[in-house]
This record gives structure tokens, C-alpha cells and sequence, in this order.
């Protein structure tokens, strides 16, 4: 199979992080916290090393800054549920996947207002006057994603922290495309909440995501409540994080998984798999660029203002169609909206797009192999489009 769906999963993982999921299992399988026997002081300790060595990934003051969650998604939950309150005014981009504008629309319902921004791909002045533009006296959040899991498109977070802070706000940046694939330090960057996927470019099991709060005093309110193996007596919550944000039993396996994972980017180096990714995209772009029946969206992907993630479509040919024709060669693409409407919305792509995205296990010949098959399929007619199998 040629993979190249790694913006919603990374595969194949690497091989410590298997065999890391394998150890959880033999070797650290109770309960962390909750007991003072020998396997589950050890089972704590790991727990505890990955959370260190989260905060030094991401340049948070420390382990206690780090909450780990079933997935980016319900970190972003946490910090718009825990954050909002009625009269409260958010500002998002036009590029955010459902992650951010369903949990919204619920707050709506609340009394919480937002305003949707256009952003301007390749042109970060501009997409920072538009933010600009729409902050208020009653904007309490600003919440963007790094990049679109859909275009790549990137937006500028660090100057939009800054941004934040002069108007009394804060800013919680979506990372599930970025997180192991471009720097991102919380502390110096001033960004407030960070969520982020441990399944993609951290390379970590699916079930477990990251939520890294830059101040630990922050008020955040919880958004489940439950056991923590602390304060027992009390009713609860622990006021402290992380224990605050993190009931009932952790994701042991996905947590060592993790480290692991962490381990492998940090050893290969953020910036190297940033620019070997980006390679095999715009690769695929020039390939691409030269087919007339293939409408690309985007420029050809370039630092500092794209991921390496590509959407394309085949004139006459529905995204979803030529998703399936391509998994009956053994190509894996993800066709469709992506969970991502809005960004559709902004490029006109309503009916959905191919998506197509490398990761740092994909080779040259895999890449040849893709545009061969979507060349083989295609056979080009006068009067029509036609799909060969």
C-alpha cells in the first residue's frame, strides 16, 4: 500500500514506539498514582518522564504545564468549555476544522459570540490586520489553527499571541498538523494553550493528545470530573494541574507510545522532517502541475507559510470517486470535507477535495507510484472523463 494519509494518521509508526506500546503492556501495567506497589511507582515515573519531556518539546515551564487528553480535539473542548462564559466574544479563522467551530456553535447557544476572519495565505500582514480588525473590548479568546489540515495553509501564531495580549485576550492554537513538523515553544512564543495530536506528526498511538497550558495557574475549569488518585476526600477537582484536567485512568500505552514518538522527532530533528516532508510535497505539486485535468488550490508549498499537505481534484470527477479508485490500486488518500468545512468554504471546494500528504517513512518511489496510479486511471476523451480500473 502507498500511504499517504498522514495528516489524519501517521504510518507506519516507528518501531520504538511499537515496541514502546508492547512494553506498556508487559512491564507497566497499573494503575500511575493510584498505588504505592513497585509496578505502579514505576508505571508513575514513566508517566511523569513523558510529561517532562513534553514540556521541553514544546518549551513550557514544566511538567506541570502538560495534561494529556484522549485527543486534540477534546483539549480544544477543554479550553473553549473551560474558558467561555456568556458575553464572551472568540475570534477564529476561516480555515478551522470542526474540532473548533462545533464546540462554538454549542457556546452559541450560550451567550458566546464569535467572529469568523479571513486569512490570507502567503501574505501574513494581511491576515494579521484581519484579526485585528475584528478584536473587541469582550474578545476573550483567539483561537486559530497552526496550519489547515486541508491546505496546509499556515498561519502566523506567535504575532497573533502578541496580538492577544495587547487587546487583554489570550490564544489557543490548534497544533494537530504542526506539532513535530514546526518549532513551537509556548513559553517564548507566548502562546497560551497548545493542543495537539500525538498520533500524527508526533508519531505517537491514536488516543492520546496534549493540551500545554503556558501558565499553571491558569483558572481553566475542567471539563470532566472524576478520580485522580488525589484530594479523595474532597468533591472536588484538585485545583492543581495537571491532575486538574486529567480524571479517571490515563492512556498508559498511548502515553509511552508517545514519548517514544517524541523521542524519534526530537532525534531526527523538528526542522530536517520539516524540510524532507515539504520536498516530497512539492515534488508531488510540480508532478501534479504539469497534468491539465488536476486542479491544485494552492502554491506550491513553501516555508514559512505551508505544511506539507496537498488538495487536489480531478476535473469531472467527484473527490470521493477517485478516493476509491485509487484504494483499488493500493493508494490511501483521504477524499472529501476533512471535518473541515469552513476551510472548504474559503477556497470553493464545497464538494471536497483529495488530500494527499506525506510523512518522513515516505519514498521516492512511493511518490512516483501515486502520480503513476492517478495517471493510469485517468484516460483523457474528447467528449467525457473516464475511470479505468
Amino acid at each position: 500500500m502507498i500511504y499517504l494519509d498522514n495528516s489524519a494518521t501517521t504510518f507506519p509508526k516507528p518501531l520504538a514506539v511499537r515496541e514502546a506500546v508492547r512494553q506498556a503492556f508487559l512491564e507497566f501495567g497499573a494503575n500511575p498514582g493510584r498505588s504505592g506497589y513497585e509496578m505502579s511507582r514505576r508505571t508513575t515515573e514513566a508517566v511523569y518522564d513523558c510529561r517532562h519531556q513534553v514540556a521541553d518539546f514544546f518549551g513550557a515551564r514544566g511538567p506541570e504545564c502538560v495534561s494529556f487528553q484522549p485527543s486534540c480535539t477534546q483539549a480544544l473542548n477543554l479550553v473553549l468549555k473551560g474558558t467561555l462564559k456568556k458575553g464572551d466574544h472568540v475570534v477564529v479563522s476561516d480555515l478551522e476544522h470542526n474540532a473548533v467551530m462545533r464546540p462554538l456553535e454549542i457556546l452559541k447557544d450560550r451567550g458566546v459570540s464569535y467572529t469568523v476572519v479571513e486569512t490570507f495565505p502567503g501574505d501574513n500582514d494581511a491576515t494579521m490586520d484581519s484579526f485585528r480588525k475584528s478584536m473587541t473590548p469582550a474578545t476573550k479568546l483567539v483561537v486559530c489553527t497552526h496550519a489547515s489540515n486541508v491546505f496546509g495553509i499556515c498561519l502566523p501564531v506567535e504575532r497573533l499571541g502578541a496580538l492577544c495580549h495587547q487587546y487583554g485576550a489570550k490564544i489557543c492554537v490548534d497544533c494537530a498538523q504542526t506539532a513535530g513538523v514546526l518549532p513551537i515553544r509556548l513559553e517564548a512564543g507566548g502562546l497560551d494553550y497548545v493542543c495537539a495530536a500525538g498520533h500524527k506528526g508526533l508519531y505517537g498511538p491514536m488516543g492520546i493528545g496534549l493540551l500545554l497550558v503556558r501558565d499553571p495557574a491558569d483558572p481553566l475549569v475542567p471539563l470532566v470530573e472524576g478520580g485522580t488518585g488525589t484530594q479523595s476526600r474532597s468533591l472536588f477537582m484538585p485545583e492543581d494541574p495537571p491532575e486538574r484536567f486529567e480524571p479517571g485512568t490515563l492512556n498508559v500505552p498511548g502515553i509511552l507510545g508517545l514519548r517514544a514518538g517524541i523521542k524519534f522527532v526530537a532525534q531526527k530533528g523538528t526542522e530536517a522532517i520539516y524540510r524532507a516532508e515539504l520536498q516530497k510535497a512539492g515534488y508531488l505539486y510540480d508532478r501534479l502541475s504539469a497534468f491539465p485535468w488536476v486542479t491544485l488550490y494552492t502554491p506550491r508549498p513553501q516555508a514559512p507559510y505551508y505544511v506539507p499537505v496537498l488538495s487536489l481534484n480531478v476535473k469531472g470527477v467527484a473527490s470521493e470517486e477517485a478516493g476509491e479508485a485509487l484504494a483499488r490500486l493500493g493508494v490511501a488518500v483521504r477524499c472529501g470535507l476533512h471535518c473541515a468545512p469552513a476551510a472548504h468554504q474559503k477556497m470553493g471546494t464545497e464538494e471536497g477535495t483529495i488530500r494527499v500528504s506525506p510523512s518522513v517513512f515516505t519514498r521516492q518511489e512511493e511518490l512516483e507510484g501515486f502520480v503513476n496510479r492517478l495517471s493510469r486511471l485517468y484516460a483523457p476523451r474528447k467528449t467525457k472523463v473516464r475511470w479505468e480500473n
